[in-house]
């Protein structure tokens, strides 16, 4: 690799996606996501960049009538390829909705869920799983003694680390955040990004953010979608100085 750049964690090459009825929502993307970075994609609404996300573990498949071209490599390996064992690829690449949705039961109930699926029983290897997740989501001392309560009734930022937590237990390649912030209040919205710089030293992170502003305060990386095109990537100097027009005038809330 050129400037000692490591291989991609994430290459998309020449990926488009349509929908049922038609509708062009990616065009022709092509993008390098690096080894324990925090990517971020921003844009308007309907730019694709929900849509982007749910390709890159496969959400997509559950679309009927949809159309895909191009190709995701994951460490090098089509993750559309044949044969390819979806269910693992998407403990691989973990997607955390919007609006959290803990699972029936107890707050270690839903932690443990995930890792029982995969076939683990080991319980110190269950309890070590579950501390080190909840502490990486800024979680575990707010709710250490209380495990065996219900899930629901953590507050909503509380939720929302929760659902973090829980893919972060299955210690995952990459992360995707779907706008993870955006029903929090601003102290849980910082807890989240307080917790995200640790998380992306361990995985790679790719997250919507909630807002240009958040964008540019958590991205080491950022690539700006306008109807289904990236228009640009670059570093955190594209929230200040873009080298596209169009990414000048949505930063500078001209349009979205």
């Amino acid at each position: 690799m050129t400037n000692n750049q490591p291989p991609p964690k994430l290459a998309i090459q020449d990926l488009s996606f349509f929908y049922e009825d038609g509708i062009q929502a990616l065009k022709n993307i092509n993008l390098a996501i690096r080894p324990r970075e925090l990517f971020v994609l921003f844009g308007p609404a309907r730019a694709g960049k929900t849509t982007l996300l749910r390709l890159l573990n496969r959400l997509s498949d559950e679309l009927a009538g949809t159309q895909r071209e191009g190709a995701v490599y994951l460490d090098g390996q089509d993750i559309f390829a044949p044969g390819v064992d979806v269910i693992r690829l998407r403990r691989r690449v973990s997607m955390v909705f919007a609006v959290p949705t803990p699972l029936p039961g107890s707050i270690r109930d839903n932690m443990v869920y995930g890792l029982k699926m995969a076939g683990m029983r080991d319980r110190e290897e269950l309890q070590r799983r579950m501390q080190q997740a909840l502490g990486q989501a800024a979680l575990w001392d707010e709710v250490k003694d209380r495990l065996d309560d219900s899930a629901f009734d953590l507050s909503g930022g509380q939720k929302q680390r929760l659902c973090l937590a829980r893919s972060l237990a299955l210690e995952p390649d990459v992360i995707l955040l779907d706008n993870p912030t955006s029903g929090l209040d601003p102290i849980s919205t910082g807890v989240v990004e307080d917790s995200l710089a640790e998380i992306k030293e361990q995985y790679t992170v790719i997250m919507v953010p909630h807002s240009v502003q958040q964008a540019a305060r958590v991205a080491d990386r950022a690539g700006f979608l306008l109807s289904g095109e990236l228009i640009e990537v670059g570093d955190a100097r594209m929230f200040v100085a873009p080298k596209d027009k169009r990414t000048e005038n949505y930063v500078e809330g001209r349009f979205g």
